[in-house]
């Protein structure tokens, strides 16, 4: 990692309670962490940490120290972001955070034409799919579809993102093609863990219609449920970003066009303005920029 400090790798060890967590957090080996430690609490000169062999723990001196760094780490970063507001090049690091279907599809190709563009620039790509906490793992940005977000994080509205029904023609073949969204409730319908698991919702003619849906297969990621419906498996609710061109070729059918799915926004989202620093503003702003554009809407 750049510019590791001591001090850096012992807040990591704090706010995690494990070595071995924050080994993995800052892509070091567990031994060049401990290195860094027994260094800081040389050159103090107290001891800074309880080590057990699961957890550790702060010391009365790691308690102050702890304070007293996090303070520095913050004062460290404003003057970072102070002189790089001077820069009108955007450089230094961006940790950022998307789910794997979206990553992969959508935002790995702009990072990398961001960072043609801009040459000091540099981003770490986190992909999950699972509500990552931004403080606790040190996120600079996620880009999350979603109906609603936290409104202690601060928001920046991307773009709109529609889901489809869909499934493929031998499936249809087997089980025929649902009339009504009543019907959905006889399919198989593969599931997603954080949207929509157990009930689909469906507009008509400004009516909406829940149904209770059930399958053999339910996942937290929606490339899987996509393998999934490709091999005929059932049907599923996947993003339109995610299955348009597939539509497009007949590979699968959309199913109840007469009805519609609540729509969720794609987002920029980040944890606070005021250390906001000119990567940050310039990456949201190119992602903006990006995925506003009609090229994108197609297929969203």
């Amino acid at each position: 990692m750049d510019r590791l400090t001591a001090i850096d790798v012992f807040i990591e060890v704090a706010e995690r309670g494990s070595l071995t967590a924050a080994a993995e957090a800052l892509d070091m080996s567990r031994p060049m962490v401990t290195r860094y430690l027994a260094a800081l609490e040389q050159w103090l000169g107290v001891r800074l940490l309880h080590r057990t062999t699961r957890r550790v723990g702060l010391t009365g001196p790691g308690e102050i120290a702890l304070t007293r760094f996090q303070q520095m780490r913050g004062v460290r970063q404003e003057l970072e972001d102070e002189l790089a507001s001077q820069d009108p090049e955007p450089h230094g690091v961006l940790r950022v955070t998307a789910s794997v279907s979206f990553g992969q599809l959508h935002l790995a190709p702009a990072v990398a034409d961001y960072v043609k563009r801009y040459k000091q620039a540099r981003i770490e790509l986190l992909m999950v799919d699972r509500i990552v906490n931004l403080v606790e793992e040190r996120i600079d940005l996620a880009v999350r579809i979603s109906r609603q977000i936290d409104p202690a994080l601060i928001a920046r509205r991307l773009a709109d993102c529609r889901s489809v029904l869909c499934a493929a023609p031998a499936y249809l073949q087997r089980q025929g093609t649902p009339s009504s969204a009543e019907q959905l409730a006889t399919h198989n319908c593969l599931t997603h863990h954080y949207v929509g698991k157990g009930v689909w919702r469906l507009q008509r003619d400004g009516r909406e219609v829940a149904v209770s849906v059930s399958g053999n297969i339910s996942a937290n990621d929606s490339s899987l449920l996509l393998e999934a419906v490709r091999s005929g498996t059932g049907i599923a609710m996947l993003p339109a970003y995610q299955v348009n061109p597939l539509l497009a070729s007949g590979e699968l059918v959309a199913l109840l066009a007469d009805h519609s799915l609540e729509e969720m926004g794609l987002h920029a989202v980040y944890a606070s303005r005021r250390q906001q620093s000119t990567l940050l503003r310039s990456f949201v702003d190119f992602l903006v920029e990006r995925f506003s554009s009609p090229a994108f809407a197609a297929y969203c």
